[in-house]
């Protein structure tokens, strides 16, 4: 089992990398936004693969797709950790810039990368999506 946390260390949580489902890199305005930079980096993982130890909030939004993301962050810090998306259920996807050691972290889809800055373009080294790539989970729609 690997780890992270948010800032303040209120929020902890554990995983089993080898469940990751996916591990995407996402260019889309609002990861853009609520991340503060060009970019988020993120890891879907079955929700039972993972252990979260403390509280912590979420806010609801309308993906650009229309889909439900709620976004899990720390309420003392206000550390963006997780992501939950309706129309994924039984997965979250964790933002790997809080976990504790990322060596093993090997992205695989850039999406929304008609969305990169020009300061941050889209990873060629991956495959490259112009909105939400199909994921390799059942959708339930």
């Amino acid at each position: 089992m690997l780890s992270g946390r948010c800032l303040c260390n209120h929020v902890r949580y554990e995983f089993d990398e080898k469940t990751a489902v996916v591990q995407l890199h996402c260019h889309c305005k609002d990861c853009q936004r609520v991340t503060g930079s060009g970019k988020a980096t993120v890891i879907l993982f079955p929700t039972d693969a993972v252990r979260i130890r403390g509280a912590y909030k979420t806010y609801s939004t309308e993906g650009s797709e229309g889909s439900k993301v709620n976004r899990g962050f720390c309420a003392i810090c206000g550390s963006q950790m997780f992501t939950f998306v309706d129309e994924i259920p039984g997965h979250v996807f964790i933002k790997a810039g809080g976990m504790d050691d990322t060596d093993w972290v090997d992205v695989d889809i850039t999406c929304w990368g008609g969305s990169a800055r020009q300061w941050l373009p889209a990873d060629k080294s991956t495959s490259i999506s112009e909105k939400n790539p199909p994921l390799p989970v059942q959708w339930s729609k």
